[in-house]
């Protein structure tokens, strides 16, 4: 998008600032590009919902910066999800891409994600990181230089808000950022209960 502000200068925002206009941002890798539809908002050691809210780790050291880097977790043994790290070096802050829509690279994409229709391919984000074939390794990955690239687009014109999805530290938080309307969006699912 020509005369956009610099990537970083945005990315280093307070990231419930940052994350509703990362909605309409391209994310690529290779030939598979994929157009934000869905975020999350976590706020470091000021939120509960975050890897990063008890202390810093080898596992969350990215989420404390620079930004514009990817941070990735592996989750339920079996999927890898992947974030943009947010706000200034040394805080940690991370915006979690929950769902998108294939613009490049669609037989790639359906490759990837056999017998699945063409809204689903990145409609979570377990299902985006596969469409976009980024694992645990792409963590750390720079955003700006790197071989998986985020592009700014224009602001969306309606963005929905809500509480975001499977939290039990601090679900009520509406940093759950959406575009109204958008078929790609996941559905929400609040935390299941612990069982006593």
């Amino acid at each position: 998008m020509s005369g956009s502000p610099d990537l970083r200068d945005l990315l280093a925002g307070p990231v419930e600032e940052v994350a509703p206009r990362l909605l309409g941002a391209t994310l690529r890798h290779g030939d598979v590009a994929v157009r934000l539809t869905e975020v999350e908002a976590y706020a470091g050691p000021l939120d509960p919902g975050s890897h990063a809210y008890r202390a810093r780790t080898a596992r969350n050291a990215v989420m404390f910066g620079p930004p514009g880097h990817l941070y990735c977790y592996f989750t339920y043994g079996m999927h890898v999800c992947c974030n943009v790290v947010t706000g200034p070096a040394g805080e940690a802050g991370a915006v979690l891409l929950r769902a998108g829509e294939v613009v490049d690279g669609l037989e790639e994409a359906r490759a990837r994600r056999p017998g699945v229709r063409d809204r689903d391919l990145a409609r979570g984000p377990a299902r985006l990181c596969k469409t976009l074939g980024i694992e645990l390794a792409h963590g750390g990955a720079d955003l700006v230089t790197g071989d998986v690239r985020l592009e700014l687009g224009d602001p969306v014109a309606a963005v929905s808000t809500g509480p975001r999805v499977g939290l039990r530290g601090a679900p009520e938080r509406p940093w759950r950022y959406w575009i109204t309307g958008e078929p790609t969006v996941s559905a929400y699912r609040p935390a299941k209960p612990l069982r006593s």
